[in-house]
């Protein structure tokens, strides 16, 4: 079991999906959290909530974390409210599903500015707090399988998703003689809010089904990792990638199975 107590996370879009599960659990090993939101208030403060349970502080800040200044103004609103920062983990993302070539640009862009610029921008502001304390920190960035396989209808995501992977590696070659820790989690499909946007409760239901764990993930399980990620106990792991998946980036599409036959004795 990770022992946290004592350390303080901020967790940027966290007032539901992977975020919230990220909060829960890092609450439940004993850190204190300040959760991020867009535009949910209510959302926010349930999780805190949640978060509370544990015997925690838990706190919501409102910010646009595809805006530099909103970012800048999170962690330094996170920092001056726990006392500090040990943890922060990059979560907040948007994402359209449109063909290239016909996409609404406005969406696009909005895709690349919270999903790629976001993480970079909270990345940054963490990083400057952390060195210039010098404390010890780690920083877990979510990113996506997306970053490695061109999934059609998702070219804006696709991209912001592979530049954060590079952006993390560089971070933690960069950040390492602060002692700051930076990795990268990639999640498989998660049964969050966020999935409803583009899938029917049926489509994630049959799909779920056909994946080789035969279901979706669930925001706790992904939570587990960034603890796993952010325990002090994991200090000689930096620059690497997570993957908590059931499997789902296996070649199992591609595979055939062989049925076994009696062996003649």
């Amino acid at each position: 079991m990770s022992n946290l107590s004592g350390k303080r996370a901020l967790i940027s879009g966290a007032s539901r999906g992977i975020g919230a599960g990220a909060a829960i659990e890092l609450a439940r090993a004993g850190a204190d959290v300040v959760i991020n939101y867009f535009s949910n208030a209510d959302e926010a403060e349930t999780i805190c909530k949640r978060c509370r349970e544990f015997g925690v502080r838990a706190e919501s800040v409102q910010a646009d974390t595809g805006e530099q200044a909103d970012c800048e103004r999170l962690v330094a609103e996170a920092w001056d409210r726990m006392g500090g920062l040990e943890i922060v983990v990059s979560n907040a993302a948007y994402s359209d599903r449109e063909l290239f070539y016909r996409a609404n640009l406005d969406g696009f862009r909005r895709t690349i500015d919270v999903t790629m610029w976001g993480p970079f921008y909270l990345l940054r502001a963490a990083s400057l707090k952390m060195i210039d304390a010098g404390t010890q920190g780690s920083i877990v960035i979510v990113s996506s399988p997306h970053a490695v396989q061109a999934m059609p209808g998702a070219m804006a995501y696709n991209m912001a998703k592979a530049a954060i992977d590079q952006m993390a590696r560089t971070a933690a070659v960069e950040l390492a003689q602060y002692r700051i820790r930076v990795n990268i989690l990639h999640p498989g499909w998660i049964d969050t809010p966020g999935e409803r946007k583009f899938f029917s409760e049926q489509t994630l239901e049959e799909k779920g089904a056909e994946l080789p764990w035969g279901r979706l993930g669930q925001p706790q399980e992904i939570g587990r990792g960034v603890v796993f990620l952010s325990d002090p106990a994991s200090e000689y792991i930096t620059g690497s990638t997570l993957t908590i998946d059931g499997g789902i980036q296996l070649p199992w599409r591609d595979m055939f199975r062989v049925e076994e036959t009696p062996q003649s004795v």
